[in-house]
């Protein structure tokens, strides 16, 4: 790693730390997690954008990637993977796959990673990368995300990377008691409202806003 290259991860690192900082109050969510930012910092960002976007992967915001998808900021993606609690041991599953991202960072501490995009060659590509990359407990196919990995069920923790119109019913029932979901979910207005969603014994789910969010919409009927 050459030493700018780490100095402008380490610049991304300190600006990710300083909006958690300044979202506490909304999220609930103090500090970020030092095990989540280290994983992180491993994975390379700039392998996820495309070439004309790589000058431009250390810094803390969306960038396109193609196909009307962006690969999101990385203090939500962050935030996000740190409210879903991952272990070692975790299952978690991914709508949305998009680059791999995403699915790259969870991998980092999760167990096993199962992916979803509902883009053929957003799919191909991202499983490619995450192979490349040496991402060997993740798989990725193409789907609809709405409908889950079923076969794959159940999950520990479900992160959806799309704003949902509300809450995908085949989501709540792949998920475990006691797992947690993830999701943006559209308000009246504009953008979302990101919901961190626990399921509880009855297989309901207790539900709590942590921010206001912009994701581009989750495709595909439920």
């Amino acid at each position: 790693m050459t030493e700018q290259r780490e100095q402008r991860i380490e610049n991304l690192v300190r600006s990710v730390v300083r909006e958690f900082q300044e979202t506490a109050r909304m999220t609930g969510v103090a500090a970020a997690d030092p095990a989540v930012l280290d994983a992180f910092r491993r994975v390379p960002r700039d392998e996820f954008v495309p070439d004309a976007g790589t000058g431009q992967a250390w810094e803390d915001r969306a960038l396109p990637i193609g196909h009307g998808q962006t690969i999101s900021q990385p203090f939500v993606v962050v935030l996000m993977t740190q409210l879903l609690e991952l272990q070692p041991d975790t299952r978690v599953l991914e709508i949305g796959t998009g680059s791999g991202y995403q699915a790259a960072l969870l991998a980092e501490l999760a167990g096993e990673v199962y992916s979803i995009e509902v883009v053929p060659e957003l799919a191909a590509a991202a499983a490619s990368r995450l192979q490349r990359l040496g991402y060997q407990n993740v798989q990725v196919r193409t789907g609809n995300g709405r409908d889950g990995w079923p076969e794959a069920a159940p999950f520990d923790a479900v992160i959806v990377t799309a704003g949902a119109d509300s809450i995908p019913p085949a989501l709540v029932e792949q998920l475990r008691i006691g797992g947690r979901l993830v999701i943006p979910v559209d308000t009246r207005w504009a953008g979302q409202d990101l919901l961190v969603c626990v399921k509880q014994e009855d297989g309901s789910l207790s539900e709590r806003r942590a921010l206001s969010v912009i994701f581009v919409p989750l495709v595909g009927r439920g």
